[in-house]
């Protein structure tokens, strides 16, 4: 922990994603000496991403990793400051909003929100037990101790699609598991597995059970449509259906939807005066690497025009 007169800041950033290196950038611009408190993921969910291939400016794609090196590069280049935190409670009823982190408190005069959003669970037994022994969230992460072996993705958007072709480097098969008839990915994405020679797919499906002793051995497969059951034999699976926003710490203290994502106006401003959130923590429905940076952006702006109007 710093001297307690850095932990006094005209602008605390909670995440360090796509969105919060955005608007630590548009704060350091503009002389506010942004803090960034990173989180427990450093560069976000982006970070995980082997490949991403739709964001302006890289027509080759970029390593979701090395993208958030750029992000954080940038953003100190003209003067964020980053601290390696995270934040576990929030008191916003007066400004300064206090912040306690694992390390200490800090006392900010605007808070930008951007803690993004965890991988959503089966909830099926198993998963829990078998976490680290063969179920995984993160492809980039541990696609490589799958080599020659079977895999199972869950999932049917962009995400499992995207994730399930970069395993295929490593894994001799990759079985897709949707439980509706259709995929939610792209066209070109679902074209590219298709295609595929290690690729195949198990639609109306749902995984309802995670088997193996000590690593997993195989999951338990329902048909939607049928109600069949099968045994699915995998040395892996990779669960990718979805997201879920890390707002716990703000209930009560801040206006959220009913599935807990931050409500804020074109503005980015949330219902309490000087807070404003970004991000996947506050997007329920584009989720991408480039809305979530252009939203970290326009809450810089708008906190910045925020604590003008003060000084005004």
């Amino acid at each position: 922990m710093t001297e307690t007169k850095n932990n006094q800041v005209k602008m605390l950033i909670l995440g360090s994603g796509p969105a919060g290196f955005s608007a630590a950038l548009y704060a350091a611009r503009a002389e506010l000496a942004p803090l960034v408190l990173t989180g427990m993921q450093l560069g976000g969910q982006a970070a995980l991403t082997y490949t991403i291939e739709n964001y302006p400016g890289f027509p080759e794609g970029v390593g979701g990793a090395q993208l958030g090196e750029l992000f954080q590069k940038q953003a100190e280049h003209f003067g964020t400051r980053v601290e390696f935190d995270t934040a576990n409670k929030v008191d916003l009823s007066a400004r300064p909003f206090k912040v306690t982190t694992d390390a200490g408190e800090y006392a900010a005069e605007t808070l930008i929100v951007t803690t993004g959003a965890s991988p959503i669970h089966l909830n099926v037994p198993g998963e829990d037990t078998l976490l680290g022994r063969g179920v995984s969230y993160c492809a980039t992460c541990d696609g490589a101790f799958f080599k020659d072996k079977k895999v199972i993705v869950v999932g049917g958007g962009d995400s499992a699609l995207e994730e399930g072709l970069f395993i295929t480097r490593y894994a001799s098969s990759v079985t897709v598991v949707h439980r509706r008839e259709e995929l939610r990915a792209g066209a070109i994405l679902q074209k590219r597995a298709q295609e595929h020679p290690k690729i195949q797919f198990v639609l109306n499906t749902v995984v309802t059970e995670i088997l193996g002793s000590g690593k997993m051995e195989a999951a338990r497969l329902k048909n939607v449509a049928t109600g069949a059951e099968s045994i699915l034999e995998a040395d892996g699976i990779f669960i990718f259906i979805g997201h879920s926003p890390n707002t716990e710490i703000f209930k009560g203290q801040l206006k959220m939807d009913a599935h807990g994502y931050i409500e804020v106006n074109h503005m980015m401003e949330t219902s309490v005066a000087g807070v404003f959130a970004a991000g996947e923590a506050a997007d329920p429905h584009f989720r991408q690497v480039v809305t979530s940076a252009g939203m970290g952006a326009a809450a810089a702006i708008q906190a910045t025009r925020f604590l003008e109007a003060e000084s005004a």
